[in-house]
């Protein structure tokens, strides 16, 4: 059995307050679990009050082979727990989606032709500047 510490969502619609839970992983979000190991509650003014952790049972669940989800391994690291787990990619829903990655790599390429042109005529200037001193040293 694959076990999660992950959030359970409660609360009402626009007042959102989770439990942080041992479940296992073919649950869905709001099931069944097997214990509450802490609360997290986002709209908490204080940010030392908005997660509440239980350090022996979640050091005791995670002996077990339990493995957090993103959001609960950065409050496991925050509350020293746990080593700080890096991210390994990006969530695929944040990512631009296909057009914007079109209009962005437009707009560098107009920026980059913009810079190329922008250092052009500073050349052609120092030329022309250049070339009457040219001309009066050889008169």
């Amino acid at each position: 059995m694959a076990l999660k510490i992950r959030l359970a969502r409660r609360g009402t619609t626009n007042r959102p307050f989770y439990h942080i839970v041992v479940a296992d992983a073919r649950n869905p979000r709001d099931g069944a679990y097997l214990e509450k190991v802490g609360s997290y509650n986002p709209l908490e003014k204080e940010t030392s009050a908005k997660v509440k952790l239980e350090a022996e049972l979640i050091t005791a669940w995670l002996s077990k082979g339990a493995q957090p989800t993103d959001r609960v391994a950065k409050f496991l690291a925050q509350a020293g727990l746990t080593k700080a787990a890096k991210l390994t990619a990006k969530p695929i829903q944040s990512a631009p989606k296909k057009r914007a990655q079109e209009r962005a790599k437009d707009r560098a390429e107009k920026e980059a032709a913009l810079a190329e042109a922008a250092n052009k005529p500073a050349a052609v200037e120092e030329v022309v500047a250049e070339a009457p001193a040219a001309e009066e040293a050889a008169a």
